[in-house]
């Protein structure tokens, strides 16, 4: 092929090879600038329908310009060869990126926000991608992200067969077969970032690429896939049932938030999910806006509310089992203790551990910040720790990304565990004057001092 003359692209160099294609480095004769040449494979494009499908959302899809997306020049089909021309991206994809652990929160929320901003281009031009992945989304030398593959992923939607629409039309069996014998690699990648739609073989709409962007956004925060099977009927069994483990069991530092978008991203339910990538793209500048300020912003309580009863709603039975049979042992104490009249044991089983309960709850806010406080203290690079109303003000030597993350992360879980009140605020500070911070030190609200932090003070006239 190097060497050969597709209409007017001259190829010049082999760049890679996947499961739908070869992609090489050409040149357009005509414009005079280079693109890369992606020649599909013969599997793929056989049937004379689904090609004509292909090349139609192929010509749909270049019609979306974004700069997170990689544009379309050109699609053709010359000595019988069907082609793709696209802009020649340089750089380095996410799965690279993940695999040499060169990506940091900050960057990985960038790199989503990125992505949804495109998305939400395609969306809203009728464009769904299909096979959001890891491997196509691509990185440039100056940081921006660029989406692969457009218009490309309708080959892996085989025609459905039948009249009925929706989960009720069948996959023809043919070309299912022919999907997972081009190339095992490319299906099984391909596979990990399923939504559970497309893994029970229903209707998909633009939702299902914000399910993928979710298990991205994961990749790139934990460095590990959130659906991981034996076998592709493994995964995509766990993507259609089971629960994935929060970002923060593998690393506790990243802040609520990020779990909260994630999880938003990765319901099972296409209407759990968010509406749209514009609603994403919020959540997701809110999310960033957090990391570089070091303000961390508590989630609502109807957001807590309907987090909880999501959570409540996907337990397993088992888990339920365990839930009744605790609730129906103590309605049955209760019962006895009254049909005895044994008062006492009613004001022992109720009242006094309501009176306890309430304590517990009373000061529960100022239990939460102290451990705040306890936590915070073990990092090096802080200096001061105080509480005013609703604000926790962390005074560091240095402000760096990580100690944004970790400060947010343990305000975050207060907010998560309190449900009602005001949620707490987190601000960090590397810079403050002798004035502010004398004024710190006097106020009542000081829950850690760092020893040179006292003697500074001292020093001051």
């Amino acid at each position: 092929m190097i060497g050969r003359t597709l209409e007017h692209y001259r190829v010049e160099a082999l760049l890679g090879r996947g499961g739908m294609g070869v992609v090489y480095r050409a040149v357009d004769t005509r414009l005079h600038r280079p693109v890369a040449l992606k020649v599909l494979a013969e599997d793929l494009v056989h049937d004379r329908d689904r090609r004509a499908r292909f090349l139609q959302e192929a010509r749909a899809a270049s019609a979306v310009n974004h700069p997170a997306i990689a544009q379309i020049y050109d699609v053709g089909e010359s000595e019988g060869v069907t082609f793709l021309a696209m802009e020649l991206v340089e750089g380095r994809t996410v799965r690279q990126l993940v695999g040499d652990r060169e990506l940091d929160v900050l960057g990985a929320v960038e790199i989503a926000l990125q992505v949804a901003r495109g998305l939400a281009a395609a969306h809203e031009a009728g464009i769904v991608h299909r096979d959001i992945k890891a491997d196509n989304v691509m990185v440039t030398r100056d940081g921006h992200a660029k989406i692969l593959d457009f218009g490309l992923a309708k080959l892996l939607d085989p025609a459905r067969t039948g009249g009925a629409s929706g989960a009720s039309r069948g996959l023809d069996p043919s070309l299912v077969e022919t999907v997972t014998k081009t190339q095992m690699g490319m299906v099984l990648g391909t596979v990990a970032y399923m939504s559970p739609e497309q893994a029970r073989g229903q209707t998909i709409d633009h939702r299902s690429d914000l399910f993928s962007v979710g298990i991205v956004l994961y990749e790139m925060v934990t460095g590990q896939l959130p659906f991981q099977g034996q076998s592709p009927i493994d995964t995509m069994y766990a993507i259609a049932f089971e629960e994935t483990r929060a970002v923060q069991t593998l690393r506790p530092s990243l802040p609520g938030n990020l779990q909260r978008i994630v999880s938003r991203c990765m319901r099972k339910r296409p209407d759990d999910r968010y509406a749209t990538a514009r609603d994403l793209v919020k959540d997701l500048e809110g999310l960033r806006r957090e990391l570089e300020s070091g303000v961390s912003q508590g989630v609502p309580l109807m957001e807590r509310l309907q987090e909880g009863w999501r959570a409540l709603r996907d337990r397993s039975p088992a888990e339920w089992i365990w839930v009744a049979a605790l609730a129906v042992a103590g309605l049955g104490l209760l019962t006895v203790l009254v049909w005895k009249g044994a008062f006492w044991g009613v004001f022992f089983f109720l009242v006094l551990p309501g009176l306890l309960a309430w304590r517990r709850m009373r000061n529960r806010r100022k239990r939460f910040v102290k451990s705040l406080a306890a936590k915070a203290k073990r990092f090096p690079e802080v200096r001061l720790v105080a509480f005013d109303g609703n604000r926790v003000t962390v005074v560091v030597d240095r402000a760096v990304a990580n100690t944004y993350v970790r400060i947010h992360a343990l305000a975050d879980r207060i907010n998560s565990r309190m449900f009602f009140g005001e949620p707490i605020v987190a601000a960090v500070r590397d810079t403050i004057s002798p004035e502010e911070l004398k004024a710190l030190l006097e106020g009542p609200g000081v829950l850690f001092v760092r020893g040179d932090v006292l003697g500074e003070a001292g020093k001051q006239p």
